[in-house]
């Protein structure tokens, strides 16, 4: 380097212009909840990107290779014959070596992310709730808290991504401290795939109707398990006439979705607690877009036919269903890949993964009360900064379950 600390060597250089990893943990947006974080919080969230790169990118090719070379021609010669379900090849994946080493690194990443936010947000979250209320100010009619609201089991009982106390826990008043947990580790995790905010998801979502729905102007909008609101902003900032209601069942989410969109200036969206199983205090047909993003995967088999029930009664005529998730599990998908996504059900804490991701959807739509020619589908890919990281977009890399790349599924409430 020379004096002023500019990078002189024409080896280092060339090293940077050909870096196509994470960016830096620096360039993460930070609105006005967001946590602060020390130099050496920052460089274990920059390890923690790069090392879930790695496994992705590296290590995970590999498991596939041990699939083709051992696990598979094993399985035929004890069996004589090939596997019937992802169920029997996940079980003869777990006894390789190669993939209990791709395993146990993968699980040890998401718990040492988990412990790196909780080290971040448990020591300043008397300063987070401080800082939410400030944000919030007198602004409290657009959060909707229920102390006495009941968890349903699939949330009670679960650390999500194991996440000590998931999204629901308050550790003292006005808490948002989970919530600030999932917000700063995200970069960790999908090693920025989501964009400078972490709404890559939602900014896919809202360019996704615009663009297949362009006389869509819906007036009001629900959106079911809204988590910690990075999602919903930016549809309510790409309809900004419209009337959003960001439903949750955790108050500490709701707090920090609320102090975010304070801080990002979006005033069209009210944060209510509630189970989307059941919402009463609205009336039937006053919504025109009932939307999710990654969210049915955490509920159960029985809540989500009552999910996409409570959103047909919910829905004015012409109105649409939209819920973005994973793929399902389509017989054109190999079972090996199945039994790669499944991982998350078993080692992630997210046990409705593999069943959710096994049913027909667009059966449970038409059971719901949609007419079968009026089911919606599509693929949006997470709307990212390129200028931050330019090659996102471009990533045909697969992790399984990890990747910003989703399918779209929902349907239009027929008009009578």
């Amino acid at each position: 380097m020379d004096g002023s600390g500019n990078i002189t060597d024409a080896r280092a250089q060339a090293a940077l212009a050909a870096y196509d990893g994470p960016p830096d943990y620096r360039v993460v947006g930070q609105h006005g909840i967001y946590p602060t974080l020390t130099h050496d919080e920052i460089e274990r969230f920059n390890f923690l990107a790069q090392m879930n790169r790695f496994l992705a990118g590296k290590v995970m090719p590999g498991v596939k290779t041990a699939f083709d070379k051992r696990v598979a021609p094993t399985f035929k010669a004890e069996h004589s014959r090939d596997f019937k379900d992802r169920h029997e090849v996940r079980k003869a994946l777990a006894k390789d070596p190669y993939w209990q080493l791709w395993s146990a690194l993968r699980r040890s990443t998401m718990e040492t992310r988990q412990q790196a936010g909780r080290w971040v947000t448990l020591r300043q979250r008397e300063e987070l709730a401080e800082r939410a209320a400030a944000l919030i100010g007198a602004d409290t009619d657009r959060l909707v808290l229920d102390p006495d609201l009941k968890l349903p089991r699939y949330v009670e009982a679960i650390d999500h991504h194991c996440m000590p106390g998931s999204y629901h826990t308050e550790y003292g008043p006005g808490d948002v401290a989970n919530a600030a947990n999932y917000d700063c580790g995200l970069f960790a995790t999908t090693g920025g795939m989501l964009g400078r905010f972490n709404d890559g998801g939602g900014q896919a979502v809202a360019r996704w109707v615009k663009k297949n729905l362009p006389d869509f102007q819906p007036k009001r909008i629900l959106d079911i398990g809204c988590g910690l609101g990075h999602n919903v902003l930016p549809i309510a900032q790409a309809y900004p006439d419209a009337e959003v209601v960001a439903v949750d069942v955790g108050a500490p989410m709701l707090r920090y979705g609320l102090a975010r969109a304070q801080s990002l200036g979006v005033k069209n969206v009210t944060f209510v607690q509630a189970n989307v199983e059941s919402l009463p205090q609205f009336a039937d047909g006053s919504f025109d877009w009932v939307q999710s993003t990654m969210f049915l995967h955490e509920t159960s088999y029985a809540s989500m036919q009552r999910i996409f029930k409570e959103s047909y009664r919910l829905l004015a005529p012409g109105g649409i269903v939209a819920h973005v998730e994973q793929p399902q599990y389509a017989a054109t998908m190999p079972l090996f890949e199945q039994a790669m996504r499944d991982w998350d059900a078993f080692y992630n804490a997210e046990p409705f993964w593999t069943k959710m991701h096994e049913v027909d959807l667009d059966a449970w739509l038409v059971a719901a009360g949609f007419p079968a020619d009026s089911l919606i589908h599509g693929g949006v890919t997470a709307v990212v900064d390129k200028s931050v990281f330019p090659d996102a977009a471009e990533d045909d890399g697969e992790d399984y379950g990890r990747k910003a790349a989703w399918h779209v599924v929902g349907a239009r409430k027929e008009v009578k």
